[in-house]
């Protein structure tokens, strides 16, 4: 694993390049037309959706949060929220998540947002040396041992992800 940022910086890449962490940028071509941006970014670079994590962002009690789980499947609200101590968690609207952020929906990276938020990352993450999630834009991905990505975010892990 090497340090690639050449031509692909993003706030992410930065995070990263400042903690002084291993990683590789994977670009591929992306299609405007795209809407299942992980899958999309799964099949280009030929990677099992499984290791492709995509970010998304909820509204708990406490504010905004991070949730990061395999393209494979589905974030379960419930399961969030109680890593996060939440009774109860939705969804949160795409432009509030882009100004909060900094980033948009389909290239939001868990690193080097705007504000940092509570993070969870699915705890099948631990089953790979690394996994690959955005790099802060689209056609852009960051592969990197789990780990990695659970020390900068200050993530918990946990079982959020169910089968989709």
């Amino acid at each position: 694993m090497s340090k690639k940022t050449k031509g692909g910086g993003t706030p992410a890449t930065a995070a990263l390049d400042r903690a002084d962490v291993a990683f590789t940028l994977h670009p591929y071509e992306h299609d405007a037309a795209a809407q299942a941006y992980g899958e999309e970014a799964a099949d280009a670079l030929g990677v099992p959706y499984e290791r492709i994590f995509k970010t998304l962002v909820a509204e708990v009690e406490s504010g905004l949060a991070v949730a990061v789980v395999p393209v494979s499947g589905k974030l379960d609200l419930k399961a969030l929220a109680s890593a996060l101590g939440s009774k109860r968690a939705a969804m949160a609207e795409a432009p509030k998540v882009e100004r909060v952020t900094g980033y948009v929906v389909g290239g939001i990276s868990p690193l080097g947002q705007r504000k940092p938020l509570p993070t969870v990352v699915d705890s099948s993450a631990l089953e790979f040396g690394t996994i690959y999630f955005s790099a802060g834009k689209r056609g852009l991905q960051i592969e990197t041992a789990p780990a990695n990505l659970i020390e900068l975010t200050r993530a918990v892990t946990a079982p959020i992800g169910k089968p989709g």
